[in-house]
C-alpha cells in the first residue's frame, strides 16, 4: 500500500486527488470514515475500491497534514 494509488490530474474532478482508475475522490473516503462508515460499508457501496485504496486515502491525508506549516498565534 502506498500513495501511488492516489492520482492528481487536472482533467479528472478538476485536479482533486482521486483513487487511481476511478473518479472517487480521497475526500469522499475520508468523509465516509468520519461519518462512521467502516471499510466493509465503503467497499459495499463502492465495489470498485479495495482496502488498500481506502488505506492509501488515509495515508495520503496523513502525508499532507505532515507537510502543513504551523504558525504561532
Amino acid at each position: 500500500m502506498s500513495i501511488d494509488r492516489i492520482v492528481i490530474n487536472p482533467n479528472i474532478l478538476a485536479g482533486h486527488p482521486v483513487i487511481k482508475g476511478t473518479r472517487i475522490p480521497v475526500s469522499l473516503i475520508l468523509n465516509l470514515l468520519s461519518h462512521g462508515y467502516n471499510f466493509e460499508k465503503i467497499l459495499s457501496d463502492y465495489p470498485e475500491l479495495t482496502k488498500d485504496d481506502i488505506k492509501s486515502a488515509i495515508l495520503y491525508a496523513e502525508e499532507r497534514i505532515k507537510r502543513e506549516e504551523i504558525y504561532p498565534a
